[in-house]
């Protein structure tokens, strides 16, 4: 796995270079202080993921990560948690927080490692009307089954509380674990699967499971202490299918 580093700051990118040094399986093929000089090598070389700072002086990491066509794969490295709901919404595969500890590095990064391994893999279709189509799950059915790395997944519907889209697959967070499911299934394949009564679109990258919302404001819902985005154009559906 070809990675780049862009922060403004070198102590920052010491850092992270040294963590990528200790792994066996990513190799840093350049750094910048500059996101603008990182164009050239992205364009001309074949990077697999980029490790971004947020606030820069030049131009800010959601930014220039926007601004990218054909993005790699990303993550955000920060001293802000702030920005974690636009980085999400950008589909970063992972926010890490400065002082960012090396486990929590080794995590995001197999992450994506996971992630461009089930992007390799061929997709092949599914056969037809083995599961009722979104609006026709019965009341019986508990379980979906998704297709994750070279198995499938018998999943339980009240344990998985959202799912999150990043780029050409989906990740089912599932409660009570930190385990979470990669699939290359799209939102519309897997609502297919889901009672609509129990689990929502809400924005164009997230669909959750409602039993597991905690509070819901103005722009977010607050599942455990995980701060979902709501998207203008879902948020009347939804407040209306929860009576607000």
């Amino acid at each position: 796995m070809n990675c780049i580093i862009i922060d403004d700051e070198p102590l920052a990118i010491e850092v992270l270079s040294g963590y990528c040094k200790k792994l066996g399986f990513i190799e840093e093929v350049g750094s910048y202080t500059n996101p603008l000089d990182a164009i050239s090598v992205i364009k001309e070389k074949q990077v697999d993921l980029i490790f971004c700072d947020i606030e820069m002086p030049q131009i800010s990491g959601l930014e220039f990560i926007s601004a990218l066509e054909n993005r790699p794969y990303f993550i955000f490295t920060t001293a802000y948690s702030q920005y974690a709901v636009e980085g999400f919404e950008l589909n970063a595969a992972d926010y890490l927080v400065k002082p960012i500890p090396y486990h929590r590095f080794i995590k995001a990064v197999s992450r994506v490692k996971e992630l461009m391994a089930l992007k390799e893999q061929p997709i092949k279709p599914m056969a037809a009307n083995v599961f009722p189509s979104h609006g026709e799950t019965t009341e019986n059915q508990k379980f979906i089954f998704v297709k994750s790395e070279h198995e499938s997944v018998k999943i339980n519907l009240d344990d998985i509380q959202y799912i999150q889209g990043l780029k050409d697959y989906l990740k089912i967070h599932i409660v009570d674990s930190n385990k979470t499911i990669l699939t290359l299934l799209s939102f519309k394949e897997l609502l297919d699967k889901l009672p609509p009564n129990q689990f929502i679109r809400v924005h164009k990258s997230f669909v959750v499971n409602v039993n597991f919302i905690r509070t819901v404001q103005r722009n977010r819902i607050v599942i455990d202490d995980i701060r979902i985005p709501i998207g203008d154009s879902h948020k009347a559906q939804f407040f209306s299918s929860l009576g607000i």
